[in-house]
């Protein structure tokens, strides 16, 4: 056989009884394989390795410590010889041939009645290959297909009506390459994307034919749809019958609402995913060269909105401070740092637009940071940094960096 002349189907051996001849490691995989489709697995071998008296040990698999015998095929609905002796493969399949039971014989592959793919499942999509009896070409082209559903270069949208759901995914700071492998999966599912204005807006142009995007974004004082209008839509949408992807920029459950959005889902019956985002709390310093801890410089952050009271955070400059969307109160914040024992000395790092084209950094200090992003004209979306740590920033210029450290240092 060189494949041709297969008949490519799937098996539905969902508490049937089967059969597994052999003890090796080929047997355990096979016997692994058959128990996630939900098959009753015997394993007959005299002697087992490690994976199967696992198995058996768990009580998953019944296994019989003896040789192969022709009475184990009564009742089978299917059979997987891998002794590694070819004599006895070859009985095995002989005699289930006789009973017309499908048998993989392990040892010969070109008189085999079925060969088994290689397989992968990305959601319940099955990816199964076979290659000519070439089983590590196999896996190399089932390796690349699964590849590509998982980061949405196949399409995985449901023709089919089925009940809707809700993925809340954080899209990360913007650029199209930090969205997680699960974030580009579900977007390849989705029928529906509510979108915000700082997510990786480019995914949305390659979003397939029919996919609806709707869009929420908010702005200081200019929103497109209030949370409350945002919780509707997702659960609407869902009830629809549609996969509806919530694309949040950064992290979904880091000042994202996220936890609002998922309870409200759960409340009205929608099953809902989360999907974590590379937070631009952390990423987006990283895009200037700042660590938000660093050796010798600082061993903790914190993070909060420009609209928060910092009189609770540590006001220190080996601490470092994050705050998200803070500039049009930069001078309020400046402030209270200082009252709360800061230097005018101590640095501070503005990140514009992070990991966009139109990225811009400003650094200062505590004393000149607000005269300086007046100067530039620095505007929302921005992530500020206030701490020792912008110190390593290659774009600190030469008065920051080379300064001496702060006095007040715990």
């Amino acid at each position: 056989m060189s494949g041709i002349d297969l008949y490519p189907t799937s098996l539905r051996l969902l508490g049937r009884d089967v059969l597994v001849v052999g003890g090796g490691k080929v047997a355990a995989r096979r016997a692994q394989g058959l128990l996630d489709a939900g098959a009753k697995v015997t394993v007959v071998a005299p002697e087992a390795a490690h994976d199967v008296v696992r198995l058996a040990e768990a009580g998953v698999v019944a296994w019989a410590r003896r040789g192969y015998e022709t009475a184990d095929l009564e009742g089978v609905w299917f059979v997987q010889t891998a002794t590694g002796v070819p004599a006895v493969d070859a009985r095995v399949a002989a005699e289930a041939e006789e009973r017309r039971i499908w048998c993989v014989n392990a040892a010969d592959h070109e008189s085999s009645a079925a060969w088994t793919p290689a397989t992968a499942r990305v959601d319940d999509v099955t990816v199964a290959v076979n290659a000519g009896g070439d089983p590590r070409r196999a896996k190399a082209l089932k390796d690349a297909v699964a590849l590509a559903l998982r980061t949405g270069k196949l399409p995985l949208r449901r023709r089919r009506q089925f009940a809707g759901r809700v993925a809340l995914v954080g899209g990360g700071p913007g650029d199209t390459g930090l969205i997680t492998v699960r974030g580009r999966t579900l977007l390849a599912e989705a029928d529906v994307v509510v979108a915000d204005r700082l997510g990786p807006r480019g995914l949305l142009e390659e979003l397939g034919d029919g996919v609806r995007v709707i869009e929420v974004g908010k702005a200081p004082g200019a929103h497109t749809a209030t949370q409350d209008e945002i919780n509707e839509i997702l659960v609407r949408e869902a009830q629809a019958g549609n996969v509806v992807v919530r694309l949040k920029g950064g992290d979904p459950y880091v000042l994202g609402r996220g936890g609002e959005e998922a309870a409200f889902c759960r409340r009205h019956g929608v099953d809902v995913e989360v999907v974590p985002g590379v937070t631009s709390a952390v990423s987006v310093p990283a895009a200037a060269g700042i660590p938000v801890t660093h050796r010798g410089l600082a061993t903790g952050f914190s993070v909060a909105t420009g609209h928060d009271e910092l009189t609770e955070l540590p006001a220190r400059p080996d601490h470092t401070i994050v705050l998200l969307m803070g500039v049009r109160r930069l001078a309020d914040s400046a402030a209270v740092l200082r009252s709360r024992g800061l230097g005018d000395s101590t640095p501070v790092a503005i990140v514009e637009r992070g990991w966009t084209p139109e990225q811009r950094v400003t650094i200062g200090t505590l004393g000149t940071i607000v005269d300086r992003a007046r100067a530039v004209g620095v505007a929302n979306p921005a992530v500020i940094v206030i701490g020792d740590v912008v110190r390593v920033s290659p774009y600190a210029p030469s008065d920051v960096a080379e300064a001496p450290l702060s006095t007040n240092r715990q």
